[in-house]
């Protein structure tokens, strides 16, 4: 009878941690990723990546974030200017033939360890560096609009960043500081409980 206990009790720890983890997927139509970047020290260019997919999960018994992963398609790049799109698709900059897509990747961060922080990888151009993004849960809350038939539990996110496209090989224009090397990027998404 004690082993029955014990086993039941095992279960059901295990079922309630299971519960406490919860999956979401960012809600594309829902996601802005927006980049600055100075422009020959007149004025900063503004553009954004127009397609993204990504997910996660969330253990909010221990306000941690596991398995995220934003996959940007880089091609969607646009700054309201046809030909510096195109100038930004080649190889000077993005080089999206050879490299179709970035991505920001963490395995697992406790948000409490740096609040307002969480640190993952980030790959442009083939390469992985190690960054930190400013990150705030806006709201974890059942959504007022209707999707389908339900009205699902969904969480809002604003984060920001800086690095330097120097340090994922991208040069063009720094010699002449026609375009400028810091790359502020602005995020704010709503991502869907799954």
């Amino acid at each position: 009878m004690l082993r029955l206990t014990t086993f039941l009790i095992l279960i059901f720890t295990s079922l309630q941690l299971l519960a406490d983890e919860d999956k979401y997927i960012i809600d594309d139509s829902h996601f802005s990723l927006g980049f600055l970047v100075e422009h020959a020290g007149y004025s900063k260019t503004l553009g954004l990546f127009k397609h993204i997919e990504g997910d996660f999960i969330y253990d909010e018994s221990s306000n941690s974030v596991k398995n995220l992963s934003i996959t940007v398609n880089t091609d969607s790049v646009f700054t309201n200017h046809d030909k510096r799109d195109s100038h930004l698709r080649s190889p000077d900059f993005l080089n999206t033939d050879q490299y179709p897509t970035m991505t920001f990747e963490v395995k697992e961060y406790a948000l409490n360890d740096t609040p307002g922080q969480i640190m993952g990888n980030l790959t442009l151009l083939g390469i992985t560096k190690p960054i930190n993004l400013d990150f705030n849960i806006n709201k974890i809350a059942q959504y007022p609009f209707r999707i389908g038939l339900s009205k699902p539990m969904v969480m809002g996110v604003s984060a920001s960043t800086s690095f330097k496209r120097s340090d994922y090989g991208m040069s063009y224009g720094l010699e002449k500081e026609l375009v400028g090397d810091e790359i502020e990027l602005i995020i704010e998404f709503e991502a869907r409980r799954q």
